[in-house]
Parts: structure tokens; sequence; C-alpha cells
């Protein structure tokens, strides 16, 4: 099957995703640090989660995205127990290029922002062609 050269997604679609910090999300749970606090490699995970849930509803059968490229700074420790909320919009749609706004808040407080590329591929390719990759 070939690549499809179109998105069938328009930028200015959104999507939002919230976690309630705890414990195993911390820097020190996730190896990213020795603080009690959301840890980046999460903000960035919770990033990525908006930015596929924001395509989610119009996936064609068969495709799905893949993470390319990430720029995001980390701007404000978040206490576990809090409420974070991360959103995702598509900026940019170039053929199979997909380019996402992120923000995580935690309410007036803007915890991170950047850009996350996307990638839409063909499923079963990626990952067939992923298990020939020697290990």
């Amino acid at each position: 099957m070939l690549e499809q050269p179109d998105t069938p997604f328009p930028p200015g679609l959104t999507a939002r995703v919230e976690l309630t910090v705890t414990d195993a999300d911390t820097a020190r749970a996730v190896g990213s640090g020795d603080v009690p606090v959301l840890g980046t490699p999460r903000v960035l995970a919770l990033a990525e989660a908006a930015t596929v849930a924001a395509t989610a509803a119009g996936m064609p059968a068969g495709r799905t995205t893949v993470g390319v490229r990430v720029e995001l700074a980390h701007l404000a420790a978040t206490p576990v127990g809090r409420t974070v909320v991360a959103h995702a919009r598509l900026a940019e749609a170039d053929g199979r290029r997909l380019l996402f706004e992120v923000t995580v808040t935690d309410g007036d407080v803007t915890v991170a922002s950047g850009r996350i590329e996307r990638a839409l591929v063909d499923r079963q390719r990626f990952v067939e062609r992923a298990a020939r990759v020697p290990s």
C-alpha cells in the first residue's frame, strides 16, 4: 500500500488531556531527577497524548501517527495532587507531516509549551519495518 500524500486532518483540530499528578509521575519516580514534582518525561507524554487525541476521531483505517520531533520547554514545577491539562492544536498539516502547538497548564500557570511533530503512517507497514531493525 502506498503512503497517501494528503492528510485527512485540517489545521485547527484540538484536544485536551488531563492528569492528576501522583507519586508515579514525579521526576524521582521516572528517573529524570530527584524531586517530588511532575517529571518532564510525564509532561511530554501528556502533551503527546493530546496530539494523539486530536487526530483519533478522524484517523483513517490502518493508519496512525508517530512522533518524529519535539520542542518542549518545561517552565513550572507541579506538585503531587495537582491536575494539569495538556492542550494540543494542529497548527500545520503538510502531506504526512502534522505539526502541533502544545501547552500544559495547572490552572492559570503554564507548566510547559512547545511543538510536537508527528507523521501519518500506515500502521502495519511501520510495525513491520520496526521489527526488521537489528537489535
